[in-house]
């Protein structure tokens, strides 16, 4: 099994396979199969934005932020990004995203 080391941008939703290819948050070794779930994800993220933006410009449908279902979607899925991340990066960047207000650690299952 090959691991590829890729950089990863919460801010543009991208993984670069190269440093150099723009400014990345987090540095991340993962399996290609592994490495397609973070695209997935990203590509997850554009969508509900796409979709939220198309919204917020049809004022009959606009919610408060609190209690709006397509932004608790968006909530989620960045959380499941954070949390893939945390699986595959260094320890710096594990205890950084532990501190983050939102991110829970998997409760472990006693048998």
């Amino acid at each position: 099994m090959t691991l590829y080391k890729v950089y990863i941008s919460i801010k543009s939703q991208q993984v670069y396979a190269y440093p150099e290819e723009s400014q990345w948050e987090y540095e991340v070794t993962a399996t290609r199969n592994e490495i397609k779930v973070f695209e997935k994800l990203f590509y997850q993220l554009k969508s509900v934005q796409s979709r939220n933006f198309l919204r917020a410009h049809e004022p009959q449908l606009v919610k408060p932020y609190h209690v709006d279902g397509e932004n608790d979607q968006y909530d989620r899925r960045l959380k499941k990004v954070y949390a893939w991340i945390h699986e595959f990066t260094s320890n710096d960047s594990k205890q950084f995203i532990e501190q983050l207000p939102y991110f829970q650690r998997r409760k472990e299952i006693q048998l």
